[in-house]
């Protein structure tokens, strides 16, 4: 099956991208059962970013001698994700366009069975934003307890990111690119000086007031695990009632 939808090639397309994109498509539309299967877990938000909320809730209520310091780097380690996807977004901006696999006609790309593009921003595939969301929150989950975080490497990786790139919605280099940003950025952020400066005021509020901090706290956890979409819905829709572009949003 041809897609034809965007008649750009993609930037910076190397044979290790082509050669992994080739071997999992050669599966695509052998099971119907399969690739619905594959299309359902990369569109649910439970599946996808509520295992790892989950995670960091029961990291945060965990019973644990450095509990302060590990609240501390949930906090800080959350607000550095957002941070790494608000950088991504200005990194797509910049860099040169990248077509994502589907909408390149020269890759022949195959479309599993049930996935629709309805919905689908097509805005540069590089790097990978849920890459970079995900993998900086199991990496602190990781920074809090290794043994859990491993897990969330591997559930980030196979639940989260493998799916994308068999859907044709992003090479892998994406995915290694948002696997380094949002590990880098996590790590960076829980260094002792950057996350008590972030953290030190939200647990004062903790202390202060518990009822309100833990509705901004449930509040921003949603975000996390539904990839930032409301907020990036709300930005699609202001630059749409900006004077002067009142063009659709791609």
């Amino acid at each position: 099956m041809l897609n034809a939808q965007s008649p750009r090639e993609p930037a910076l397309i190397n044979p290790f991208d082509v050669g992994v994109l080739h071997f999992f498509n050669q599966f695509a539309q052998k099971s119907p059962s399969f690739d619905e299967f594959v299309s359902l877990v990369s569109n649910d938000f439970l599946l996808r970013g509520g295992v790892i909320t989950s995670m960091l809730w029961w990291a945060w209520f965990r019973e644990s001698k450095n509990k302060t310091r590990d609240r501390e780097i949930i906090l800080s380690g959350s607000f550095s994700a957002l941070v790494a996807v608000s950088a991504t977004r200005g990194l797509v901006a910049t860099l040169p366009f990248r077509p994502r696999p589907i909408e390149v006609p020269s890759l022949h790309f195959v479309v599993p069975i049930g996935f629709s593009q309805v919905g689908v921003i097509h805005w540069s595939s590089f790097p990978s934003d849920h890459a970079v969301l995900y993998f900086a929150l199991a990496t602190v989950i990781f920074l809090v307890s290794r043994s859990v975080g491993v897990f969330a490497y591997c559930f980030t990786f196979l639940v989260v990111c493998m799916p994308r790139i068999y859907l044709g919605l992003h090479y892998p280099t994406d995915i290694l690119a948002g696997e380094l940003l949002g590990m880098g950025a996590a790590c960076l952020f829980a260094q002792k000086a950057i996350r008590e400066a972030i953290a030190g005021p939200l647990l004062h509020w903790l202390e202060a007031a518990p009822g309100s901090f833990y509705g901004f706290f449930y509040l921003g956890s949603f975000v996390l695990a539904t990839n930032v979409e409301s907020l990036r819905v709300l930005l699609v829709f202001a630059t749409q009632i900006i004077p002067g572009n009142h063009h659709h949003a791609p």
